[in-house]
């Protein structure tokens, strides 16, 4: 079970991964951030950055080094990891990666409520998804040998399982797709005639009563 964390927003954890390497002042941080693309790794709300910062100070685990200020720019605080600053990140890092968490992605709230489309109306949009779901495979594969010729990999493995759980929702959806297509789909008639006939079968209506997810 997660822990709860003095300062659980995920740009803390991000903060302090730029930090353990060098002292920054905020506007650094968000730079080197940035161009290390952490938004893309982890939900990142910018305009809390600074609230963030404070937040990991008051608690001990960053602390002020300096102020400086260059011309007429605000002053700017530079901050540096503490003892337990380290610790945080390297518990924190444990726990997300020992220590699977249920994540709610769109496409399972959408599938959620599959049914009140008409099958053939879904075959057609995941024929969308798959095309989609393709190229983009195809591109971060790309991606991943070209930076693979410059950076170590262990600065790619976070790309390595997104495209890893890219690839396997792809052989997801184009199963479920030849399913479909082929009237192997269990349910498919009672399924279809729903919406032929506008009335929900009585065995169908009672299974959506009564839930039939697992989780």
């Amino acid at each position: 079970m997660a822990k709860r964390r003095k300062v659980g927003n995920l740009l803390a954890l991000a903060v302090l991964s730029a930090l353990v390497q060098r002292p920054m002042h905020p506007y650094e941080m968000a730079s080197v951030l940035r161009s290390r693309g952490k938004d893309g790794d982890m939900a990142i709300k910018w305009g809390s950055l600074y609230t963030v910062v404070r937040n990991l100070a008051r608690h001990g685990f960053i602390e002020a080094v300096d102020v400086g200020r260059q011309g007429a720019r605000p002053e700017r605080t530079t901050y540096r990891i503490t003892g337990a600053g380290r610790a945080e990140l390297a518990d924190w890092t444990r726990e997300l990666i020992a220590e699977p968490e249920p994540e709610l992605p769109r496409f399972k709230a959408g599938l959620s409520v599959l049914a009140v489309l008409p099958p053939g109306e879904v075959v057609e949009l995941l024929r969308r998804r798959l095309a989609a779901l393709t190229e983009g495979i195809a591109a971060q594969r790309e991606a991943l040998v070209r930076h693979g010729a410059e950076v170590p990999r262990l600065f790619l493995v976070e790309d390595e399982y997104e495209l890893a759980v890219r690839e396997a929702e792809a052989a997801w959806v184009r199963s479920l797709l030849d399913e479909l297509a082929s009237g192997r789909y269990p349910g498919l008639d009672a399924w279809r005639a729903w919406h032929d006939t506008g009335e929900m079968p009585a065995d169908l209506a009672e299974l959506a009563e009564r839930g039939g997810g697992t989780g």
